[in-house]
């Protein structure tokens, strides 16, 4: 039997209490509160990177090349053969060089615009990079980009799919066929293909691959929420909702859309994992963030030559946050779907 969503007397659905509901579901997942807690801590990490509160220095050279971590220590010292300096009085060269008396002026001359390097650290938290970055707020600086990249055209390409999966489902006809011919325009040609073109054209950027990402993984969503209103635009809540003189916005909107959202949000955060992965594939390419900018897919092109000589906590770092933002988002997206799912609310 399928879920129906509740009526009031005007046959609009009472929104507010099926989203306390869900509320109440979701509570109840002890997994997917911890997930949306990790994912808030991202979130404010990626806030306070953002105003510079942390990470603002990680293109700062502050460790010698390759640091180790700090719980394996310093990495041995080379020996190098040492060239002795010779000793004794200075000779006199000023019978066959005239600029000879200039020298010990020029000296003092030069000590005046000498700098003070830095001392740098043998060891760093998480290691450091090939010129000395710490890789921790690297690794803090570049979840900043790749999620905020992973959402963003996450986000975009649901509400491409969302809506023009509506149309098509709801409205039908020749308004359905011609999205259909977009969708198999768009689905006939290789995915990895058609984002290598669209940042050909777009170029190097955060927002360029936002919009690429965005124009590029919206099928799969549609071809879903195509079909999942096609399936409810017949059902008997939403004739009712019509017979009663509700508009089409109000049947797709209110009536329809909250019946498929567990839909959309699994999707999306198919989709976040996705354009995470294709953002680590762009940066890899040089097609992905600019040079100034770093990103877990920046941090693992270096690391790739870095791994050859041993020096693997680089790749440790960007994987590790990774690995941990992803299953988070996946947990607490899968919560969330439960907690929205018609057929478990209708069976409370």
């Amino acid at each position: 039997m399928s879920a129906v969503l509740p009526m009031n007397a005007a046959g609009v659905a009472r929104s507010e209490g099926v989203w306390a509901a869900a509320w109440r579901r979701f509570k109840g997942d002890r997994v997917g509160l911890v997930s949306m807690v990790i994912v808030a801590g991202f979130a404010l990490l990626m806030l306070a990177a953002a105003v510079g509160l942390v990470a603002g220095d990680w293109q700062k050279e502050v460790g010698v090349p390759n640091a180790p971590p700090t719980f394996i220590g310093p990495a041995a010292k080379e020996t190098s053969a040492a060239i002795p300096v010779p000793t004794g009085p200075n000779v006199d060269i000023s019978a066959v060089d005239p600029l000879a008396p200039r020298y010990a002026e020029w000296a003092e001359l030069a000590k005046k615009y000498q700098t003070t390097e830095a001392t740098r650290r043998e060891t760093l938290p998480f290691g450091g990079d090939r010129l000395g970055r710490d890789v921790l707020a690297k690794a803090i600086k570049g979840a900043e980009i790749s999620v905020f990249v992973g959402v963003a055209a996450a986000i975009v390409a649901t509400l491409i799919g969302t809506v023009l999966g509506a149309l098509a489902g709801f409205f039908g006809g020749r308004l359905g066929d011609f999205l259909e011919w977009v969708y198999n325009v768009f689905t006939s040609i290789p995915g990895i293909l058609l984002i290598f073109a669209f940042a050909a054209v777009a170029g190097r950027g955060v927002q360029s691959v936002v919009l690429i990402l965005g124009l590029t993984g919206w099928t799969g969503i549609y071809r879903l929420v195509r079909a999942e209103f096609l399936k409810h635009s017949v059902r008997e809540y939403v004739r009712a909702a019509e017979a009663i003189g509700a508009s089409t916005g109000s049947r797709i909107f209110r009536h329809i859309l909250p019946n498929v959202s567990h839909v959309i949000l699994v999707q999306l955060s198919i989709l976040v994992v996705g354009f995470i992965k294709a953002e680590v594939i762009l940066s890899y390419l040089g097609l992905g963030v600019s040079v100034d900018q770093v990103s877990w897919g920046t941090m693992l092109a270096e690391a790739q030559s870095e791994l050859i000589l041993g020096h693997w906590w680089q790749l440790v770092a960007a994987t590790a946050f990774m690995a941990v933002f992803v299953t988070a988002f996946s947990l607490m997206t899968d919560a969330l779907r439960d907690a929205l799912d018609p057929k478990l609310r209708g069976a409370e």
